[in-house]
């Protein structure tokens, strides 16, 4: 049978039976699912009707030999992992069932912890490809809405609430530290509203110097001021009958907070310099990574148009506080980088999955986006190891991953330091923690109520 993550399934080929049983015992010892095959035939007939994640296959055999079952195997299965048994004399057969695609090779006779190692470590490559898998099938029912990736409740919250305003042409303003996606939320509202084939048009306040922020969102006449050759559309004109997307609108000047204000109020402008009065048919959504409410208090905001902006607020959460989306958002990042960089990485590996679960991210989602394509441009095979991450995050509170424990200690009590340490980690998250684990979700719940 093909096993679980308790019983990993181990397909053994051999036309030798004393070695078949030998294998079987030693394997079963170890906490294998263990099927035989006395054939090549024979064991392409048990993959197909029971798939395995690990298959150890003698090299020289009757009828199909060992190289030809692995070819077999990675046209039908591609993603079970082979280990190839070879005598002294037919190394370079093995080495070339390595270009082939064979996971490894252990040499005759046998000895038990070479071959035990190796056929652990190709189980714990398969399980990683399918966790993987498992993280692209999850990532494609969530990423309806392009780049918002997360089923966490916060993040269920934000789409939920996308879906209740896109319809509306109320104000949203958007708050949240650097990083969390507020312009890709902007234009998710944007896509889902009746606006929707209109222009989006987006600005950053904080990027434009205040001499010229105002001609930029307003537009100017011909000699509004030195360097004005020509009449400008500001942006209000370009975004007229779609959306504008003012970010970090709390950098803006007070004159021109005044101007906005007047926008809102009547749906009406005049360019720098000019005298006719425009009308626009805007909808405004506008961002800010600081409190709004408390620039107010401190005057450094005028109150009437924060309430202007403030009709519906969406808060969007750091990533230290959604962790559970940190394995979606990476597989979403590395899919995309690897395939702009044109780079056969597909897996992340357990050790540096974890060391992206631990880090705190004060850079949030971009932060992440960054530390991935680091990653893959620098990977030199298909998976994304710890020593391929930046030195910020590779070494972030290091200590945090892992447990000092006396000589002695009750392996119960080492059970639940490990539980809860994980957890710790995990910020709370059980479903997370036991995917770490290897384990049951349920087997969490039941080792926290003794």
């Amino acid at each position: 049978m093909a096993g679980d993550r308790r019983h990993p399934g181990l397909l053994v080929v051999d036309d030798d039976e004393s070695a078949l049983e030998s294998l079987r015992q030693i394997f079963e010892h170890e906490g294998f699912a263990v099927s035989v095959a006395r054939s090549g035939e024979e064991a392409l007939d048990t993959l197909r009707s029971d798939g395995h994640e690990v298959v150890l296959a003698d090299l020289r055999m009757p009828g199909m030999d060992g190289l030809d079952l692995l070819r077999a195997i990675k046209a039908i299965r591609p993603d079970t992992e082979v280990v190839i048994m070879t005598a002294f004399g037919t190394i370079e057969k093995a080495v070339e069932a390595m270009r082939e695609g064979a996971y490894d090779f252990v040499t005759k006779p046998l000895k038990r912890p070479l071959v035990v190692r190796s056929v652990t470590r190709a189980h714990e490559k398969a399980a990683l490809k399918a966790e993987n898998l498992a993280l692209r099938q999850e990532l494609d029912a969530v990423a309806g809405e392009r780049n918002l990736i997360g089923t966490s409740p916060a993040m269920r919250k934000v789409l939920d609430t996308i879906a209740q305003v896109a319809s509306a042409s109320a104000t949203v303003l958007l708050q949240g530290e650097s990083g969390t996606g507020k312009e890709l939320v902007a234009r998710a509202i944007h896509r889902r509203s009746p606006r929707g084939n209109g222009p989006f048009v987006a600005i950053n306040c904080a990027a434009i110097p205040v001499t010229l922020l105002e001609s930029e969102l307003f537009g100017h006449e011909r000699g509004a001021f030195t360097g004005a050759f020509a009449r400008r559309e500001g942006r209000f004109k370009m975004a007229d009958g779609g959306t504008l997307f003012l970010d970090e609108v709390a950098e803006l000047d007070p004159m021109v907070q005044a101007k906005l204000l007047r926008v809102l109020q009547e749906g009406e402008f005049e360019r720098l310099g000019g005298t006719q009065t425009i009308r626009t048919d805007v909808r405004l959504i506008a961002s800010s990574n600081r409190p709004l409410l408390d620039m107010v208090r401190a005057g450094k905001f005028r109150e009437d148009l924060f309430y202007r902006l403030h009709v519906i607020t969406i808060t969007l959460p750091p990533l230290r506080e959604r962790v559970e989306d940190i394995p979606l958002l990476a597989q979403h990042f590395l899919t995309r980088f690897a395939s702009r960089n044109r780079k056969d990485v597909r897996v992340i590996s357990r050790e540096a999955m974890e060391l992206l679960l631990a880090h705190d991210w004060p850079g949030n989602v971009r932060e992440l986006e960054n530390t991935i394509e680091h990653a893959v441009v620098l990977c030199r095979g298909d998976t994304i190891r710890a020593e391929d991450l930046p030195d910020l995050v590779a070494r972030d509170d290091h200590a945090r991953q892992y447990l000092t424990i006396q000589l002695g200690t009750p392996l119960d009590d080492i059970e639940q330091q490990v539980i809860q340490q994980t957890l710790r980690m995990t910020k709370g998250n059980k479903r997370l923690a036991a995917q770490l684990l290897g384990i049951a979700t349920r087997t969490i719940y039941r080792k926290l109520e003794n």
